[in-house]
């Protein structure tokens, strides 16, 4: 039996996507997102940021590939995979990353509404 293993992320890209193929021919998107979280203070409001890897496969990062650039918000839902290897010292390491199984791409105001010509711009879903 599976252990749940689900996640829900906000934020805006801190890069570009990059893409990569597999030897086995499958598609790869990595891009990172930054999320903010604002909580009360004496002095306001503070704001603490979290950045996060992500990680698309197949058609997924093929339409990440094309929509995501830097600064464009996004919501993904996916899973946390933890990777793990052995470094030239012989150190163990590890890196937890998100793999993504939807992507919403959030409105982006700046560049989408002047290429549509559109006043509002609905937010696109991408899910497989």
């Amino acid at each position: 039996m599976n252990s749940l293993n689900s996640i829900l992320l906000e934020g805006n890209l801190t890069r570009d996507p990059q893409t990569r193929e597999t030897t086995k021919g499958s598609k790869v998107c990595n891009f990172s997102v930054a999320s903010n979280r604002y909580t009360k203070g004496d002095d306001g409001y503070d704001k603490e940021t979290s950045y996060f890897d992500v990680e698309a496969w197949a058609k997924l990062a093929e339409s990440c590939e094309s929509a995501l650039k830097k600064g464009r918000g996004v919501r993904v839902v996916g899973r946390l995979k933890q990777d793990r290897w052995v470094d030239t010292d012989g150190k163990t390491k590890s890196k937890v990353k998100i793999v993504a199984e939807h992507v919403e791409f959030r409105p982006d105001y700046k560049g989408d509404q002047k290429e549509a010509g559109a006043e509002t711009a609905e937010p696109a879903e991408v899910s497989f």
